[in-house]
């Protein structure tokens, strides 16, 4: 009797993890798709989609530098370079947040801007684990400084702790609402460890008070980009001390 009982319960068990898995990952995304398709025209060009075509988050930080002082300013800012989602990155991510346990590259999900994924990722823990941390994701544009340098756009936000999508009730962080405040915060560090030469600010999405992202966080926004240019890689190894004839 009892091993009817077990044998049961995991089935219903098993029925509503299929069917849970059936409606969060592949009806409800269809559905916001369907639903926001009417929306596609009026997309900013400063505001990312997930890959089912929902908006994501804004655009709203910039740096010129080349992909090397990409990795290199972020390392010695202290944030990580994100890995790619894979079977073992999202177990290891999973036991991070289960666990409290540091995971210090761990994957972000996929965005897209004008059609492609983030091509960069960095993040920072702001505890234990990645339930909470800073993030951003960088996509390379076609614009270059007068070096030859390309412009990267980037979208910052900070993840407040794991939970259910409010659309489509998938596994997934939420960010906090004050985006400008991570924006600020990116940039920031940046500066406090000396990698960035000059900011400027650029006309983003334009001011948001009740914005949205694929998860159905809300956020606001002074609709503002921070655009940083960092330091010539040239230059710091310019700039670093030089080892002496007799030195080891």
């Amino acid at each position: 009797m009892r091993r009817k009982t077990v044998s049961a319960t995991l089935s219903v068990l098993l029925v509503i993890g299929i069917a849970y898995g059936a409606v969060a990952y592949f009806a409800l995304p269809e559905f916001w798709t369907v639903h926001d398709r009417h929306l596609a025209d009026r997309i900013s060009n400063f505001l990312t989609t997930t890959p089912q075509g929902i908006p994501g988050d804004p655009i709203n930080v910039g740096l010129v530098g080349t992909k090397e002082e990409m990795l290199r300013a972020f390392a010695k800012a202290g944030w990580s370079a994100a890995d790619p989602i894979t079977l073992r990155s999202s177990i290891d991510i999973g036991l991070s947040v289960a666990l409290d346990r540091p995971d210090d590259d761990a994957p972000v999900s996929t965005l897209l801007y004008e059609g492609r994924r983030q091509d960069l990722a960095f993040e920072k823990l702001a505890g234990e684990s990645a339930d909470r941390r800073h993030h951003v994701r960088f996509w390379k544009t076609a614009v270059l400084d007068n070096d030859g340098r390309p412009l990267w756009l980037g979208s910052a936000s900070f993840d407040r702790g794991v939970g259910f999508s409010h659309d489509t009730g998938q596994i997934t962080h939420h960010i906090a609402p004050d985006i400008d405040a991570e924006r600020n915060n990116v940039i920031d560090s940046l500066l406090e460890a000396h990698v960035i030469s000059s900011v400027d600010e650029a006309v983003g999405i334009g001011k948001t008070t009740d914005g949205h992202n694929g998860g159905g966080d809300p956020y606001f926004t002074d609709g503002m980009i921070k655009i940083g240019v960092l330091v010539p890689e040239d230059a710091t190894a310019a700039s670093s001390p030089q080892a002496g004839p007799n030195s080891d």
